[in-house]
């Protein structure tokens, strides 16, 4: 949303803005909205929470909104004015139940029963529901029939001002060209980044880099890389920013995305605007954001996805990221923010 929230107020001078932010120190992560016709509020409370929905619609209220975007499901349920949402997938609703969570059974039970209510209601109340992509709005509008006539593709962009090949060809912290795997994301089970160790495994000299938060899954990956004896080829270099990223990429061999459920995909397209090859899982959503620009491989096959690996041997290297570039060039931050302005001017008029 970052990119979002950046470009509208200059965007739309005529429109007062009026951003929520947790705190000042979250507000100063984001730039281009020291504007005029911008004003900042702050309201301390956590995401998720009964916080949340009881003090929120208060806030909301005092301000006298004409159109609230809230950016995810979370919407607080006493909240009745006009309202746009965007939903970037319904994950949770085909993942369930007690191995994808850490929570005791009986917490895991109640809170995936207020996140359906949230989100049923949340659809059902909002005149507008944005998703990312045509596969993300088949599955809201197969799961919410009612929501159907109300969905809006906005699919995400790429900074082509940080993610360009060549950018640099420093390696960071110690990294060397080479046979390098890189994977992008967090360590949640549904990633099946276990297929990735699995396949390293039978994969001799490559190594393997992951980047992203430490979470509540990392430490049972390390035990599992550990268990696999491959703690010399596994490296976990933690949360990089996308200058930082950036400067990664041309030391990798491929990018893989695994995943068994996506939204998006944001990750394999920043990947090919750096002339980065993307191995990417079979699944519906990455089929239709990658095109025909990455090699596919079956996300429950350890012998498909080493097929995959080794093809980048035998195929022509360059060809394949050509076609990443031109699919890259496709997603653009500009025309993601003024389809989702469009959106608001339809409500607003």
């Amino acid at each position: 949303m970052e990119n979002l929230i950046s470009r509208l107020p200059a965007l739309a001078p005529e429109i007062d803005w009026i951003y929520f932010f947790h705190d000042a120190e979250q507000a100063a992560e984001i730039s281009g909205w020291k504007q005029k016709n911008v004003e900042l509020v702050y309201v301390p409370v956590r995401h998720y929470t009964v916080q949340e929905q009881l003090l929120l619609p208060r806030v909301f209220g005092q301000k006298k909104l004409d159109l609230l975007h809230v950016p995810h499901f979370n919407v607080p349920i006493f909240y009745r004015g006009k309202m746009i949402i965007t939903i970037h997938d319904l994950l949770w609703h085909e993942y369930k139940g007690n191995h994808v969570t850490t929570l005791p059974a009986w917490k895991y039970r109640l809170k995936y029963g207020l996140y359906r209510y949230t989100v049923n209601s949340a659809i059902s109340r909002a005149q507008t529901v944005l998703v990312p992509a045509e596969t993300i709005r088949k599955t809201v509008g197969k799961q919410y029939p009612v929501a159907k006539r109300k969905i809006i593709v906005t699919p995400e962009g790429v900074d082509t001002d940080i993610f360009l090949v060549g950018r640099s060809q420093a390696s960071l912290r110690g990294l060397k060209k080479g046979k390098n795997i890189l994977y992008v994301g967090s360590l949640y089970p549904h990633k099946n980044i276990r297929l990735v160790i699995d396949a390293l495994h039978q994969l001799s000299g490559y190594t393997l880099m992951l980047v992203g938060s430490r979470n509540v899954f990392q430490e049972e990956v390390e035990k599992y890389v550990s268990e696999k004896g491959l703690s010399r080829r596994v490296f976990f270099l933690g949360h990089l920013s996308d200058s930082e990223l950036a400067e990664v990429f041309p030391n990798v061999t491929a990018l893989v995305q695994p995943s068994l459920s996506e939204g998006f995909g944001l990750t394999g397209i920043e990947a090919m605007a750096s002339g980065v090859p993307v191995l990417a899982s079979r699944i519906p959503i990455f089929e239709e954001i990658y095109q025909d620009a990455a090699i596919f491989f079956d996300p429950k096959s350890t012998e498909s996805l080493i097929k995959a690996v080794k093809s980048l041997v035998v195929l022509d290297r360059q060809k394949l990221i050509l076609s990443g570039k031109k699919v890259a060039a496709q997603y653009s931050w500009s025309k993601m923010v003024e389809q989702t302005l469009a959106a608001y001017q339809q409500l607003l008029a």
